[in-house]
């Protein structure tokens, strides 16, 4: 039963998420989180920071992660399979469609939806990563890790990894 629930769980949103990995970020946490309960939302930002500290797509790295936490090696396998099966079966012919039909009214309005519903979706993700920090950090711990993340990476250009090691870092040493 758990392997048809790995299954499912990324599955799901591997239809779902349309736009790659960030897109299907809180769809996952849904199913791992909200239905299943595999993970706290904690532990989920945890999974994610490191997923995200990696190379290669988030989505099959969590997959990969979460899979094998749930089911050992089968369990992973079955993950990764679920995350990239929707992908290879529906861009395929969808792909050529939208080539096809790439000047369409419809199409180009269709593409110009999805793009707000991502965004929302990930500003609610974001929101409860912050309400979980704030909650289990306090709120000054939160601002100030928050802070210097933003100026590391967009005034001082510092490298993901690197921001993210400190702030495990940041974490281990005073929280």
């Amino acid at each position: 039963m758990i392997y048809w629930q790995i299954f499912i769980a990324f599955f799901i949103p591997g239809i779902l998420g349309y736009g790659g990995g960030p897109s299907s970020i809180p769809l996952i946490e849904h199913e791992v989180v909200d239905r299943y309960q595999w993970l706290s939302v904690q532990e989920f930002s945890e999974v994610l920071a490191l997923g995200n500290a990696l190379p290669g797509p988030i989505a099959t790295k969590m997959a990969g992660y979460i899979g094998y936490q749930q089911g050992g090696v089968l369990g992973s396998i079955i993950a990764l399979f679920a995350t990239v099966a929707p992908s290879i079966a529906l861009m395929i012919p969808l792909l050529g469609f939208l080539l096809k039909h790439k000047d369409s009214p419809k199409v180009r309005r269709m593409t110009q939806l999805v793009r707000p519903t991502i965004a929302v979706l990930l500003g609610v993700m974001t929101f409860d990563f912050f309400a979980g920090s704030v909650k289990s950090s306090g709120f000054p711990h939160t601002i100030f890790i928050g802070l210097m993340s933003y100026l590391l990476l967009a005034k001082w250009k510092i490298h993901p990894a690197l921001v993210i090691t400190g702030a495990l870092i940041y974490g281990a040493l005073f929280l």
